[in-house]
């Protein structure tokens, strides 16, 4: 009787030891797919950037090159004229009244000096005699305006010269004006003069490097959120520009940008600026809207993250039988989402589902549908834990395998909201604009993330305010 009761009790703590000690639960870990570079199909974007710039820039870029002595002629020989001319005062530089769509005006102010020779060589002898003048007056031209490879180009023509006083030497004591014999002496230095305004502004209006060191600026990854660490980075492809024009004292200028934009999460990306890459092509015209298609790259290292923060403080099961959900890891195979659940409690080890990535456009949340057990931790469920294999449990589960992009989306917008508000990438540059709302437009998976592309339209405006 003894012998039996004690067997029996030793039967029965042999049944209570071994319900509750935890199970463990080995399974076949489903392989990613080889890991590659993040590759994705990737649609351009297509942003306006009219740029402005006041003629007053050009105006002191123009005084800044063009400056003291701007036409010498040190051979009286030729001409018995010998000359010097400078520059008198600072440059203006206006809107053409007679073609101020298409024109500007210069106003050279000069001071001259002019040698000039009377006189004849007879019998190998040189009666000459040299009187020299200081002269100054005012020199208008007009110049027609155009933009060719990155350079503002203007075809200048000399319209008149205005003799603050007119010129006169003193001949058998009498004084006589000389203007008919200095005047056409300009016409031997005007052409001069026309290319040396036409060079000083060509040389200080090329806009590639102001305009390469712009973008290279826009172009510089930008965080739009510490909370989630998401990066946007502009690839810019190709340029576009429309011709120059002029309106009131501003010269404008249409340039587009085709590029691809995207949203990376993690770390600080590199940029992928390429300025030997940047091609300048002229267009008839450039819309006003930007229609942004942009890449929301999540790696499943980041999405894991957020996942595991789902699951944290809940229980799956009823009763003595529950687990909880210690880690979250996800991965790419087969073109669907692997999901490893690492569990503690009535069951000790991962879980593999899987299951197709999907977007909630009312939650804005990535979502996985059609999740279920992979095929050997379906087995060993049935055989081990068949509770945990139940449906229920499954779909509860299921609720925190997502992530919400909403707050991305949200952050995105208000990031780009500042970024469109005066943002000065470098002085004198200033990017002002709007935008629509963001657009959840397809999900892409690749080896080593998530890809949601989202739409984005509205404006952008680049000014030049205080050119350097």
């Amino acid at each position: 009787m003894k012998f039996f009761s004690t067997l029996s009790l030793f039967a029965v703590l042999t049944v209570l030891l071994s319900c509750s000690t935890t199970q463990k639960l080995e399974t076949l870990k489903p392989e990613p797919d080889d890991a590659s570079p993040l590759v994705y199909d990737s649609n351009p974007s297509y942003i306006n950037l009219p740029i402005t710039v006041k003629l007053h820039d050009i105006e002191n870029q123009t005084n800044a090159i063009l400056n003291g002595l701007i036409y010498e002629d040190n051979n009286i020989e030729d001409d018995d004229i010998e000359m010097k001319i400078w520059k008198q005062a600072p440059i203006k530089i206006q809107n053409d009244p007679a073609n101020p769509d298409k024109k500007i005006k210069t106003i050279l102010p000069l001071k001259a000096t002019v040698k000039y020779r009377i006189g004849t060589k007879k019998l190998g002898v040189e009666l000459y005699d040299t009187r020299e003048f200081n002269l100054n007056g005012v020199i208008n031209l007009s110049s027609e305006v155009a933009l060719t490879n990155w350079k503002l180009n203007t075809k200048t023509e000399f319209k008149s010269l205005d003799w603050n006083e007119s010129p006169t030497m003193t001949v058998f004591g009498k004084s006589m004006p000389i203007t008919y014999l200095v005047n056409p002496a300009i016409s031997i230095f005007k052409s001069k003069i026309e290319k040396s305004i036409d060079n000083a502004i060509e040389k200080s209006m090329d806009f590639k490097p102001n305009v390469l060191s712009a973008l290279e600026k826009i172009c510089t990854p930008f965080k739009m959120s510490d909370t989630f660490e998401t990066w946007l980075r502009i690839v810019p492809v190709e340029v576009y520009s429309t011709n120059a024009k002029l309106k009131n004292d501003l010269f404008l200028l249409d340039m587009g940008m085709k590029c691809n934009m995207e949203t990376i999460v993690g770390k600080q990306p590199d940029s992928k600026f390429n300025a030997s890459k940047i091609v300048l092509k002229p267009v008839a015209k450039i819309p006003n809207q930007i229609s942004a298609n942009i890449a929301a790259i999540s790696t499943y290292n980041e999405a894991s993250k957020i996942m595991t923060a789902n699951f944290a403080g809940q229980e799956f099961g009823s009763g003595s039988k529950k687990v909880t959900v210690k880690n979250v890891a996800i991965w790419h195979k087969d073109d669907k989402m692997i999901i490893a659940l690492d569990v503690l409690g009535s069951v000790n080890g991962t879980i593999y589902v899987t299951g197709f990535p999907l977007y909630n456009p009312q939650t804005k949340e990535i979502y996985f549908d059609k999740l279920d057990y992979v095929l050997d931790t379906k087995s060993k469920l049935m055989r081990t834990a068949s509770w945990l294999a139940q449906g229920y449990i499954l779909k509860k589960m299921e609720e925190s395998c997502r992530y919400s992009i909403q707050p991305n989306l949200e952050e995105g917008k208000k990031s780009m909201a500042a970024y469109l508000k005066n943002y000065s990438p470098m002085p004198g540059v200033f990017v002002n604009g709007k935008m629509e709302d963001i657009q959840f437009d397809k999900i892409q998976l690749t080896n080593q993330a998530i890809i949601a592309f989202i739409k984005i339209n509205g404006t952008v405006n680049v000014s030049v305010d205080g050119l350097k």
